[in-house]
């Protein structure tokens, strides 16, 4: 390990002194106070890294070392927990070299000792996240944030680590990120680098341009009006506050610069001229565009279809709009998808009574097969949720307005006080029909292996893209995986700065419901035979998908 002096690199800037009391105004009002326009004038630059920065140990007082084993205590390709008396490391050994960082995914918390190891990166038994073990940096997804590394010396055939305690109570890095001051000739209508959309998609692209040191004006924009948060957990955990899951704080984008425009919908885009139309008639040019706008939900067609309380989970005004309504009272899921499955499953205990309608005749059944669906479905039904197979609803009835029945097409009909629409999605890109990129019959947004659209410095990434998927011969794939739009985020990033980064990883899914997790590795497209090794009515299996 080398520590050299933490060094901090300033190109100075003279603003004129009728233009200072700009500096602190953000022209939007809503995001960061720092704002402006680039065109090659010189600026404030640096990179921060916390918790700790190049030399993590200049406060003694925050500094642990303790002797944590024997060389020989491990053998090669093993890790082990370590506990430093104030928090626990990794301790790793591979290639006869030791290295020790966090032990806890920055993600959800998952013991890494409980994940693999191979070829110098540690991935976690969870979701899969994946760290390089010598740097920490965070190199498959999900997850925003790396892990802390910390020193490691042999003296005496003994181990010792040396670590900052609080880097060891945090479990977590931010990655080195370039950070920007503003100029007094910023345009509010200007950007360097527009996304639209602020989901884990677009905020890793925002993210990783600044960890590569891009110091130009960031634009991000939203329907929503939150900052980016963990919408996996809006059908899993439905009673979450957006504060809760919010991905990053407030002060995050102030620190690094990334603007967030919320409540904010881009109606057209002109490719010719670089300039997004706003829905309220705002424009805004843009030298890189990136499009994350994820899916649109599908509604029900059915007669009555506009009563009161009949949701799509969309936002967490949403989810907990629904978790008010459903306490002790009836609920009716349409739709056993993922998003269905998962509310019916947080629903269970506290609704009156949880009824779930599908078309087809087991859950799951396209996805994993009617084996492993049978075995979810006996899963849900012992914990109360019934099934209403083979039939769709036909009729929504209402009484004063709001939801009371639920009629479906086989003659039954299921007393609700609230319906939760889980029947698929369409990618949200109707607003660029008459743009000039490329959108196939069903609408989504064809893209290269670097994530480059038709047009050139047009990016799309997320939910509503298809990409050549290395795994299938570079077949063109829609996979809308919380896991592979941060992965687009990243590889769309690397590419608008021209690092010619094309995406590799393995499409990654996974789905919680009664304290069992379900995950998913690869990606399949029909199968001939599901060869499943363990006991599927314990739930304790793996299933092979085989064509």
């Amino acid at each position: 390990f080398l520590f050299v002096p933490a060094v901090e690199v300033k190109i100075e800037v003279v603003i004129p002194e009728k233009e200072r009391s700009k500096e602190e105004m953000s022209p939007n009002g809503k995001a960061s106070p720092l704002i402006y326009k680039v065109n090659g004038t010189a600026r404030h630059y640096h990179l921060e890294e916390h918790p700790i920065a190049s030399n993590p140990y200049h406060n003694p007082k925050d500094v642990v070392e303790a002797s944590v084993c024997h060389v020989k205590d491990l053998e090669n390709g093993q890790m082990r927990e370590v506990d430093l008396g104030c928090g626990k490391a990794l301790l790793i050994k591979e290639s006869g070299e030791f290295h020790a960082v966090g032990h806890k995914c920055p993600h959800y918390g998952a013991p890494l000792v409980k994940g693999v190891l191979s070829k110098g990166r540690v991935r976690c038994p969870w979701h899969g996240a994946c760290f390089n073990i010598g740097t920490g940096d965070i190199e498959d997804f999900p997850g925003l944030d790396s892990l802390p590394r910390f020193q490691v010396k042999i003296e005496k055939e003994k181990v010792y680590i040396r670590a900052s305690k609080q880097a060891l109570q945090t479990q977590r890095r931010t990655k080195m990120m370039a950070k920007c001051i503003s100029l007094s000739n910023y345009n509010l209508s200007s950007t360097n680098v527009l996304i639209i959309g602020a989901g884990a998609a677009g905020l890793v692209c925002a993210e990783t341009l600044r960890q590569e040191g891009f110091s130009d004006r960031i634009v991000m924009c939203t329907m929503d009006r939150h900052l980016p948060y963990d919408r996996p957990k809006l059908s899993k955990s439905m009673d979450s506050h957006p504060e809760q899951i919010a991905l990053r704080p407030k002060e995050f984008f102030c620190t690094y610069d990334i603007e967030v425009l919320t409540e904010m919908q881009v109606a057209a885009v002109d490719i010719k001229n670089k300039i997004a139309v706003f829905k309220d008639g705002f424009k805004m040019e843009y030298n890189k565009l990136l499009i994350a706008t994820g899916n649109t939900p599908k509604a029900l067609s059915c007669k009555g279809k506009e009563v009161e309380n009949v949701f799509n989970i969309r936002t967490p005004e949403d989810a907990n709009r629904v978790v008010k309504l459903a306490t002790s009272k009836n609920v009716v899921i349409v739709g056993a998808s993922f998003l269905g499955m998962e509310v019916a499953a947080y629903l269970a205990e506290r609704a009156h009574s949880v009824s779930l309608v599908e078309l087809e005749e087991v859950p799951f059944k396209k996805f994993f097969g009617e084996r492993v669906g049978r075995a979810v479905m006996k899963m849900f039904e012992s914990n109360r949720v019934k099934f209403y197979m083979q039939t769709e609803v036909s009729e929504l009835r209402e009484q004063e307005g709001k939801l009371k029945e639920v009629v479906l097409k086989s003659g039954k009909v299921l007393r609700a006080d609230v319906c939760v629409v889980g029947v698929g999605a369409v990618p949200a890109t109707g607003f660029l029909k008459q743009s000039g990129i490329n959108i196939d019959s069903k609408g989504f947004i064809v893209v290269n292996k670097m994530m480059q659209t038709s047009i050139p410095g047009v990016f799309a990434a997320g939910d509503a893209v298809t990409f050549p998927l290395a795994l299938r011969n570079n077949k063109k794939v829609n996979v809308p995986h919380w896991q592979m739009a941060h992965m687009h985020g990243r590889i769309a990033a690397l590419n608008m700065l021209a690092h010619g980064m094309e995406i590799s990883t393995v499409p990654y899914l996974w789905t919680a419901m009664f304290g069992k997790s379900i995950r998913y590795a690869g990606h399949g497209e029909g199968f001939d035979d599901v060869v499943i090794q363990g006991d599927l009515d314990e739930l304790k299996f793996v299933a092979f998908y085989t064509k």
